[in-house]
């Protein structure tokens, strides 16, 4: 399997650069990438005690554009993990990768986004504030060491393919298993969106099933409103046959000033047979966000988390969310 892996990459990569040395050259571009995320928060009732300024996750990384279509890019991701204490921060390399676009076709190989959610994250609009659901709950990985080819078949539909290790970026390959997944997007009209994805990934190891990830996702963005839903379904989570979970998420934006958004979303995450259930939760945040500028975005907000699990009191939070980035 990862002989035909890596003979399609090889055989992608000696494309790219025969392609890209039959042109004429083009001057080269680049543009510096920093985004950094920050909040203030506090809570109430059990959350009482949880309060004070946080660095949620930082960006550092370059793109470059090269001639005939070829960009390379780096991104270092700057967060908090759970292997050390919550006061450390840890750098892990998101994206290392290059990308070749040509008429309609584009293809990308290294350390990639993967394509699960993107989409979705980026209707959401509001990744500083709240991961979109499949990231948030973990559906997924959204970067991973691989190739991906996406092809635009007309205005109102496109289509991709992914092919990457699996086990995100953070992780090095372990396990033999392969994550593959096939992805379209429909624009029946203008300002519509439809996205529907399935994927499989491999475990890898004996005894262990595989996990299969099924979405679908409608949104309609305006210029004064955006309103979007998706419903996400995973079998055999963790690889562990048998465990699946579920889950939608509906979310929306209302434009009340030039630079004054309303907000707000709801999250409904549930398992079968109540497998999960110390960690199933309906979450929702309503908030307003102010640009101020072209750079900085100050988004307050108030959330309430109402756990699935018996005998659990439901939280509540109030965040003043921050974002800079270029």
């Amino acid at each position: 399997m990862k002989t035909r892996v890596f003979i399609a990459g090889l055989l992608a990569c000696i494309g790219i650069n025969a392609q890209a040395q039959d042109t004429t050259i083009v001057e080269p571009k680049g543009k510096a990438i920093v985004q950094v995320f920050g909040n203030f928060h506090a809570g109430f009732g059990k959350h009482n005690d949880d309060l004070g300024f946080e660095l949620d996750r930082s960006y550092l990384g370059y793109e470059y554009k090269l001639d005939d279509g070829l960009t390379v890019k780096g991104v270092l991701d700057i967060g908090k993990s759970k292997s050390v204490d919550d006061y450390h921060r840890i750098a892990y390399i998101k994206n290392a990768m290059v990308s070749w676009k040509k008429g309609n076709l584009t293809l990308n190989g290294g350390l990639i986004s993967t394509t699960q959610f993107n989409f979705q994250e980026k209707f959401w609009g509001y990744r500083y504030i709240m991961k979109s659901f499949q990231d948030q709950y973990k559906f997924g990985n959204s970067a991973d060491l691989g190739i991906s080819v996406a092809y635009k078949f007309a205005d109102w539909v496109s289509a991709d393919a992914i092919i990457v290790n699996g086990e995100g970026y953070k992780k090095v390959q372990v396990d033999e298993g392969l994550n593959y997944g096939l992805g379209v997007t429909l624009t029946p009209v203008n300002g519509l969106h439809i996205r529907l994805y399935g994927g499989l990934n491999e475990s890898g190891v004996e005894g262990k099933a595989n996990t299969v990830n099924m979405a679908a996702f409608a949104g309609y963005k305006h210029d004064k409103f955006t309103i979007g839903a998706e419903y996400n379904h995973m079998l055999n989570a963790s690889y562990t046959e048998g465990n699946d979970q579920f889950g939608y998420s509906v979310f929306g934006s209302v434009r009340v000033a030039k630079s004054a958004e309303l907000y707000a979303r709801f999250d409904d995450l549930y398992s079968n047979n109540g497998w999960n259930i110390a960690k199933d939760e309906r979450v929702a945040i309503l908030g307003v966000q102010f640009k101020l500028g072209k750079y900085v975005k100050i988004a307050p907000n108030f959330r309430m988390s109402m756990p699935k699990g018996e005998g659990v009191d439901n939280g509540y939070l109030a965040y003043i969310n921050c974002y800079f980035g270029f």
